[in-house]
């Protein structure tokens, strides 16, 4: 396991650095996604890549740390900030809280793999190419993806 943490340690920890824009966090939750790889190691089948099984488990350790915090009421809205990923062109439309919470409510109603792509693709500036292959998708559905979603967001603060 220790060739495994050397090989993906950075890949899994740029990955939560994307997710959290911390690195306190991202290098906690880095650590327990590697101690719940090798409590399921077992689990470990080979459908997908090791670093993508890793990727996914450090996806799940980071949505947990989000509902943990949740569930304590401990956040402010600068946290909120911190750990949700604004898109780049949506920050300086949107120069409220209240404007900010709303984006992040729209983003919260996509799917889950379309929030994925949007987090990673401007928080953790990765190509279409690095987003499929983390999601586990092709270039082309990940570049799709983000257009979609961007479209959208657009579309439902323009109706309002």
């Amino acid at each position: 396991m220790e060739e495994i943490y050397k090989e993906y340690s950075k890949i899994v920890y740029s990955y939560l650095i994307s997710l959290t824009n911390n690195p306190e966090i991202a290098e906690e939750l880095m650590q327990e996604t590697f101690y719940s790889a090798v409590k399921n190691i077992n689990k470990y089948r080979g459908e997908a890549a090791l670093k993508t099984w890793l990727c996914r488990i450090a996806k799940n350790k980071w949505l947990d740390y989000l509902k943990k915090i949740k569930q304590t009421n401990e956040t402010r809205i600068d946290e909120i900030e911190e750990k949700f990923l604004l898109v780049n062109s949506f920050e300086e439309e949107f120069s409220n809280k209240e404007a900010v919470i709303d984006l992040y409510k729209k983003i919260h109603k996509l799917d889950e793999k379309t929030r994925e792509v949007i987090y990673l693709r401007i928080r953790a500036d990765l190509s279409f190419k690095e987003i499929g292959t983390i999601i586990g998708q092709s270039e082309q559905w990940a570049r799709v993806t983000f257009y979609r979603a961007k479209v959208k967001l657009k579309e439902e603060f323009e109706n309002e």
